[in-house]
């Protein structure tokens, strides 16, 4: 049995992985002085994006892996940002639409698809009606739709443009118990249960098939930060070094124990054919 003592070294260490005690972010970035759209700052309005950033890989393979064997052959992905997480699945999706509604992001993604007659690239803010050339089989929102007010109006929205008996993936932030001041930065209406969400996605006409937390110790992590006062600015050092040790070792354990709460809910939800 551990000591308190060895308890709080334990919490202690995951605290600092992820980023100790709230730091001040810098500004957004707003219009350069000519006029001209620039990259949104590494500050409020861009917080989120250090999770899964450069510094860490095995945390994107991971959300990779989790969605990828529920990806058909055609695909939306809602607030695409650059592109990374979509581009993992080139050569195997037949057509695939990209999205944001930050425009630099929308004119990065077009920019680089420039001249893919596969890839569809539009300016998406849900709620709203959704225009592709034709509807998909599967799409993707990776920590979108805990921004969005409306959420069921959202999903029914997305479940339009998607072929029946199509899917969509859902991967959000969990618990309530973990909202805290980083949560507010990047503009989180909420944070959601596997019982909230599935309310959602139910109210919305669809049929969650897979629903349930994952990443249960970056969860535990979390909590002992919002406790110590709310996340601070994840240091991407200390993310890197986080993603090296405690993802891998996470994985490894949902591969025989189902958690009881986590860092993240995931569904997968079906439109009724």
């Amino acid at each position: 049995m551990q000591s308190p003592g060895q308890k709080k070294s334990i919490a202690g260490t995951l605290l600092g992985l992820l980023g100790s005690g709230p730091r001040k972010a810098g500004p957004a970035a707003g219009p350069a002085p000519d006029g001209d759209v620039v990259q949104p700052a590494a500050g409020e309005g861009a917080l989120e994006n250090h999770l899964g950033g450069d510094e860490a890989r095995n945390y994107r393979k991971y959300e990779y892996e989790t969605v990828a064997p529920h990806v058909g052959r055609s695909m939306l992905e809602v607030g695409s940002g650059l592109g990374h997480f979509s581009e993992q699945f080139a050569g195997r999706l037949d057509y695939l639409v990209v999205s944001d509604n930050d425009p630099y992001c929308v004119g990065e993604l077009r920019a680089r698809y420039d001249g893919s007659d596969d890839v569809e690239v539009i300016d998406l803010a849900l709620p709203a009606e959704i225009k592709i050339r034709r509807k998909v089989d599967t799409v993707v929102m990776m920590n979108v739709l805990e921004h969005i007010k409306d959420d069921v109006q959202a999903l029914r929205d997305l479940a339009s443009v998607t072929e029946p008996g199509g899917r969509i993936v859902i991967w959000v932030p969990g618990y309530m118990q973990l909202y805290g001041d980083f949560d507010r930065k990047v503009g989180h209406v909420t944070r959601y249960t596997p019982a909230t969400l599935e309310a959602s996605v139910r109210e919305a006409g669809l049929v969650p098939e897979v629903l349930k937390p994952i990443n249960f110790l970056g969860g535990i992590a979390w909590w002992f930060a919002v406790r110590r006062g709310g996340t601070g600015y994840p240091d991407p050092k200390l993310v890197k070094i986080y993603d090296r040790t405690v993802v891998p070792f996470t994985r490894t354990i949902e591969r025989f124990v189902k958690p009881p709460f986590g860092q993240t809910v995931f569904c997968v939800a079906r439109v009724p054919r």
